[in-house]
């Protein structure tokens, strides 16, 4: 029995499978996925019906991300098209949904509806796709949107100084309300890293599957990982969002 947290997707169905079948993942198995399902390669509707389907078997917790959001409010009225979402990723999402009825997209809103902002395990595992802000912890955040938005989370591990102490009043109190912190939206690629990256009690498992990267999933007990391929030579005659 095990846990696995599965970065970001971003329409790449061929990838997950990949990764899926890597893991050999049972009916025991717990996945938790980091969000980011749509937008950037041609099946992202697929996904979520793949993912969907998925849940009626194995043990699913599904994290919402900054790509879903756009996507869930454009099927609550195919009128929200969001300009920035269009033009990184959208477009491709909604020609994917190209022969999906009215029922079907109906189901994959509620799909969306129903993610989490984060998810906390019982052994004080926090997951949630890009970040937080209260120094209290995640109950405590003001703005909701943050959880899917902010990089400021991630930009401090890197940026601290690798000695200070836990103990110490210098220590980001962001990092001591939790055992450890998986988050995605923030590619490892950006930093010239193609694997899951670890600073301090934080990991990053978004390996930039958007881009040029692959899709990971790391067994949280353990931090085994596979990957698929890269996305680029899964979809050859797509951009992604490159």
């Amino acid at each position: 029995m095990s846990t696995y947290a599965i970065g970001d997707i971003h329409g790449g169905l061929k990838a997950l499978l990949q990764v899926l079948n890597k893991l050999e993942v049972t009916q025991k198995d717990t996945l938790i996925f980091m969000g980011d399902y749509v937008d950037g390669w041609s099946e992202s509707a697929q996904v979520i019906e793949f993912l969907i389907n998925l849940s009626e078997k194995i043990n699913c917790v599904f994290i919402r991300g900054n790509h879903d959001v756009w996507c869930q409010n454009w099927l609550k009225d195919s009128k929200d098209v969001n300009p920035s979402w269009y033009m990184h990723g959208g477009k491709e999402t909604i020609e994917s949904y190209a022969g999906f009825s009215n029922q079907e997209k109906q189901q994959h809103l509620t799909f969306f509806d129903n993610t989490k902002l984060y998810y906390l395990d019982t052994e004080n595992r926090l997951f949630l796709h890009a970040g937080f802000t209260s120094m209290h912890g995640v109950e405590k955040e003001v703005h909701k949107e943050t959880f899917y938005l902010d990089r400021t989370l991630w930009e401090t591990a890197l940026a601290m100084d690798k000695t200070i102490e836990k103990n110490t009043v210098f220590y980001p109190k962001r990092f001591t309300h939790y055992k450890e912190i998986y988050i995605g939206h923030t590619p490892t690629t950006n930093f010239n890293v193609l694997k899951p990256m670890n600073v301090k009690n934080i990991w990053n498992v978004d390996t930039g599957a958007a881009f040029k990267g692959k899709v990971t999933g790391i067994d949280i007990d353990t931090k085994t990982f596979v990957q698929s391929d890269a996305l680029p030579s899964l979809y050859p005659d797509e951009k992604g969002r490159n």
